[in-house]
Parts: structure tokens; sequence; C-alpha cells
């Protein structure tokens, strides 16, 4: 929510497989530092037969690797074993602003910081793990004294079976609102020369087909969402509210790769399986809606500050996805 299962799916590989725009699997994101511009919106729908719900979102995010060693080890069997070793930070701010028969209200609108680390660490086994974690908060825009804190945790095992095949498993403790345990499985298969699909469940599912060097199209689903609190201040007591909204996304991006360091991609579809809800401190319940599936379009401009050859040929090699455009 608020970006957070994308936040979720980005650490469980970051785009092997969010995290939670257009579904496009890359772990070579994880290796060059680059920042994406993104901006979506919603066409309104029916939220309760008599008002209009729309929603528009934009913000960015980036990556920065941290660290890039080899190290060589000596394991419990006595053999010597090499061992890479990659970190990288996330960053994310995202805008969110949803309407009510066309009009912004400022309590209804929110903003997400985030930061989180991520850790690789491969052997000449073809052994990978990942660890990471990350911590935000999600905020009314009306206010900066009421924020909603969230934070996230786990690792994830990934197991090479094939230049072109990968599986993964893992698990995740998050806390956004209420505790939270999500154990999570990945597939990235190659399918021919053009294409391959991937799967993060239960985050994301994506077919990817490669034109042409610089030109690839993703058929995608994901399960997306935010969540945020606000303050009604009345003569007799402060009430704080939190305010949770989700739904599924199917749709297509198209995905073009310009001048060596700039990706631009555009998306349609439409989201389904909509839930508003609206409760308070305690947990009670004030207001929950089902807005109905509706189409939505986005874009987004990804600049890469610099690449490694080293990186791209190991990225290539191992076919761990392609130089991933979206978010």
């Amino acid at each position: 929510m608020a970006n957070f299962r994308n936040l979720l799916s980005l650490f469980l590989l970051s785009q092997f497989f969010n995290p939670t725009y257009a579904q496009h699997f890359a772990l070579s994101r994880l290796f060059y530092p680059n920042v994406s511009l993104k901006a979506d919106y919603t066409v309104p729908s029916s939220l309760d037969g008599t008002r209009d719900y729309g929603m528009s979102r934009t913000g960015f995010f980036g990556i920065i690797p941290l660290q890039s060693e080899v190290q060589l080890g000596y394991s419990l069997r006595k053999k010597l074993d090499l061992r890479a070793v990659h970190t990288v930070m996330l960053a994310q701010y995202t805008q969110i602003q949803p309407t009510l028969d066309g009009k912004n209200n400022p309590e209804n609108g929110y903003k997400t910081l985030s930061l989180g680390v991520i850790r690789l660490q491969a052997s000449i086994k073809d052994r990978l793990w990942v660890y990471g974690g990350g911590l935000g908060m999600t905020e009314t825009n009306e206010t900066f004294f009421s924020p909603q804190p969230f934070f996230w945790g786990g690792a994830a095992r990934m197991h090479i079976l094939g230049l072109r095949t990968q599986i993964m498993y893992g698990s995740v403790i998050a806390y956004n609102q209420k505790l939270r345990f999500v154990p999570v499985f990945g597939v990235n298969k190659g399918l021919g020369r053009h294409w391959r699909a991937s799967a993060v469940l239960p985050f994301m599912a994506n077919v990817n087909y490669k034109a042409t060097k610089w030109f690839n199209v993703d058929m995608l689903a994901g399960l997306n969402g935010y969540s945020g609190g606000f303050q009604i201040q009345t003569p007799e007591e402060k009430q704080l509210r939190r305010e949770n909204y989700r739904h599924i996304k199917v749709g297509v991006s198209a995905n073009a790769h310009l001048f060596t360091a700039i990706n631009i991609s555009v998306e349609a579809g439409v989201t389904t399986f909509r839930q508003l809800k609206t409760f308070n401190s305690a947990r009670e319940n004030l207001t929950s809606y089902t807005p109905a599936t509706t189409p939505y379009i986005g874009a987004s401009v990804r600049y890469i500050t610099s690449r490694s050859k080293l990186s791209s040929k190991f990225i290539r090699k191992m076919g761990l996805g392609q130089t991933g455009i979206n978010w």
C-alpha cells in the first residue's frame, strides 16, 4: 500500500520482477544507478452509484549501488568458495491524489516517502540470496502531524536452473497499519528467443516480448494499492482516521530504450477488484466502497546515470531479464 507492495516486490529481486507500477522484471536495474519519473491516471468511475471516484499518481524512484565486491571464502566442507556481494539503496517518493466527482479534497490526497537497502549475495555454486529491509511513511496532504509508518524486511533464495530459467522463494515480515507475514514464490522463464514469462506471487505476473534491442512490450497483472491517515478535529476530540485502497491491475506497456541512458514507457489497462475503506485508530470500520472497474493510463521516464560492460555481459549471459524500463 502506498507503493508498499511495490517495495516488497522490488526487495525480492527488484524486478527479477514494484513495484507498483508496470510489472516488467529486470534484475539488471540493481547494477546501475538510475532514477525513474512516473505518472499515471485512473479514469473516474462509480463509487456508490451517486459519486465518481478517480485517482492520479506521480513520483520518482531511485536505485543507488553502494557496494560491489568479490570475496574469497572457505566453507565448512573445507572447500574454497568465491562469493560476489552487491548492495544497493532504494529511495521512493509518491504523491497520490484521489478525486470525488472530479474535485480534489486535501484530506483525500496522500504522499509517501521510503528508503530501503537490498543486499545480493551469490556464490560460484549458483546460490543466490537476497536480503533487504526498509522503512517509510505515508501522510495526508493536509498535515504533517499524523504520519502512518511502515517497514519491511526479509530474505529470498534464488536457484538458477539454466541460462534462461530461475526460481525464487522467500518471505517478508512487514508492518503497514498491521503486522503481516508474506510468503513469496517467483519464477523467471525464457520462452524462445523473444519471449519471457515472470511471476512473483502473490504480487505480480508478467509476459515480456522483446521485439528489438531497443523496444519491448509487457503484458502484465499486479496487486497494488496505498494507505494513509488524517485527523478530523472536533470541539470534543481529535479523531485519527486511516484509509486503505487496493486494486488489481491488468494492462500492456510499451517500452523504448533510447540514447543508451534513457528509457521511456507508456502503459494502459484496467483496474478491477477495487476496495476503498476508511477506519479509525481502533480499527472500527467507518466506510467501505467497491469502486467500479475502470481504465488507467500511465507513462514513465528512467535515466541510467552509468553502465558497466561487465555487469551488462553478466546479466545478458545469465538470462536474468532486460534492462527494465518500469518501476
